[in-house]
């Protein structure tokens, strides 16, 4: 993965709110962007399973 400019990064999401924005508009915004680098991060590292094998731990049909 390539680096991140996480000043860069937080200053496009702000430019990017709506003038009536809130200070929670905002943290969700970020939560959404970090949980998504959180999760390509593991994928690209292998720390996944097979949905599969989670329908089978849980007992639900595939």
């Amino acid at each position: 993965m390539e680096a991140v400019n996480v000043k860069e990064d937080a200053r496009k999401i702000v430019d990017d709110l709506k003038e009536d924005s809130t200070w929670d508009d905002l943290m969700q915004k970020i939560y959404i962007r970090q949980a998504i680098e959180a999760g390509l991060a593991d994928s690209m590292a292998g720390r996944t399973t097979d949905v599969h094998d989670i329908r089978k731990k849980f007992g639900l049909p595939e």
